[in-house]
């Protein structure tokens, strides 16, 4: 059978008795013909491949379980599925479902070819789903049986947190390995290996330093991302009678402007404390140019999301309460939608930050409070103030004496609410910028209120 994805499955079995290796059709991607085949060429994942770690055991030929593997695309879980297969004596069946495509009526067809083989010949079968959380409930329940019966070895492949998209029967038959983006000196492991193994480039063309500096940067941890801008960068120098592939045919190659910006590096810092001190210096320009350089050089874009929402209370606050709402609404838009369509929201809610009145007066607020409790400020609460939600509170006082704001015409009455040693102390000071203008008028008159001061 074949996948509707990147590989064919060869169904014959090779010399040590197990599945073949896939046959890659004549033009196949870079990706496709560089795909390791076996575990001494997988690059990345340290964490779960190093000695005695699980997924070494497993590969090693270990004892056998299902597997969810989630992690960001371009991480490998496709090479370990097909690398699984060929563990355990290599006389495992490959077979591969997209969760795109699939529904439950191939599912019951491949588990009931599944039995038969096992029954036949004691072939077991490693059935590798990709994007298993686009399956329904429903499609997920039709694989439990199968996956307790060990009639198929399931290893299936999410970019989503498999807690919230896989349901729980299934996880807890499942051993969950997270995968991490490759780091930088593993893309650049791949991308020489490509360019000279006979899989890859052959030698063809060489790779210049900044060059692959850029598809190091552009792929952003993402082995696929990097492979396939190779290959167009290589297929451009090639046709214009070139041999070496430098930072120019990488930008013409992806169309993208390489950026220069490293998500480990100083630039990575240089360029969001430029973003944050842009909206915070009210230049919405400025503060657009640093977010496009984050967006196009692969900047994680929870990561920016974060530091919008910091900004619109750090700086912002109460001078415009809405500012959190809309730098939370655009961490939702990442989460929920996903590039490139959250760049939008994002870029709304950078030009909201940057055009809005600007206070510190929350986090110089909280920051104060803070200082003083640690500083030893941490007096017994009122009694009045006290829990008296259970018997004998009142006999110790609790809660007695308590009067309810909403009793009073203006609901605000007079009583003491801190300790005694910080009665009268002032911590928020607002702004008379944007709405804290308000509040900076209103607030005097409250305290003076609530504590019964005739001076405030």
């Amino acid at each position: 059978m074949t996948t509707d994805g990147l590989f064919d499955i060869a169904e014959p079995d090779d010399a040590f008795g197990g599945p073949a290796e896939p046959q890659v059709r004549e033009g196949a991607p870079l990706a496709v013909r560089m795909r390791p085949r076996s575990l001494d060429e997988v690059v990345g994942q340290r964490h779960l491949l190093g000695p005695g770690a699980p997924l070494r055991r497993l590969l090693e030929g270990g004892a056998p379980a299902s597997v969810l593997l989630y992690g960001p695309p371009g991480t490998g879980k496709t090479t370990l599925a097909r690398l699984m297969a060929r563990s355990g004596g290599g006389s495992r069946h490959f077979v591969a479902l997209s969760a795109l495509s699939a529904g439950v009526k191939e599912l019951r067809a491949v588990i009931e070819d599944a039995r038969r083989r096992l029954d036949r010949d004691g072939r077991s079968t490693v059935l590798f789903i990709d994007e298993v959380h686009r399956f329904s409930k429903t499609q997920q329940d039709a694989l439990l049986g199968a996956v307790e019966d060990r009639l198929v070895l399931l290893v299936a492949a999410t970019t989503e947190n498999p807690s919230f998209s896989v349901v729980s029967p299934l996880l807890s038959r499942s051993l969950i390995l997270q995968l991490r983006s490759l780091e930088p000196d593993e893309l650049r492991a791949l991308l020489r290996r490509a360019v000279v193994d006979g899989r890859g480039l052959g030698g063809s063309v060489e790779l210049a330093d900044d060059g692959e500096d850029a598809l190091v940067r552009l792929a952003a941890g993402d082995a696929r991302r990097a492979l396939t801008a190779l290959e167009a960068a290589a297929d451009g120098v090639r046709s214009a009678g070139g041999h070496s592939i430098g930072l120019a045919d990488v930008e013409r190659a992806v169309t993208e402007v390489a950026v220069r910006y490293d998500r480990a590096g100083d630039q990575h810092y240089d360029v969001i404390s430029a973003f944050i001190k842009s909206i915070r210096g009210s230049d919405p320009d400025a503060a657009l140019h640093y977010l496009a350089r984050m967006i196009v050089a692969g900047e994680d874009p929870r990561f920016i999301a974060r530091r919008l929402m910091i900004h619109a209370s750090e700086d912002i606050g109460l001078a415009d309460p809405t500012a959190l709402q809309a730098a939370t609404a655009a961490a939702q838009v990442v989460q929920l939608v996903g590039m490139p369509e959250a760049r939008i929201a994002l870029a709304q809610a950078t030009l909201h930050l940057a055009t809005a009145p600007k206070s510190n007066a929350v986090i110089t607020a909280i920051d104060a409070a803070m200082a003083e409790v640690r500083a030893g400020a941490v007096g017994s609460v009122p009694p009045h103030l006290r829990d008296g939600h259970y018997s004998g509170a009142e006999k110790l006082g609790n809660a007695v004496g308590y009067r309810y704001p909403h009793d009073d015409a203006d609901g605000v009455l007079a009583q003491q609410y801190p300790p005694d040693d910080l009665v009268g102390r002032d911590y928020y000071v607002p702004t008379t910028r944007g709405s804290e203008r308000v509040l900076a008028e209103r607030l005097p008159r409250l305290r003076r209120a609530v504590r019964g001061d005739a001076r405030g």
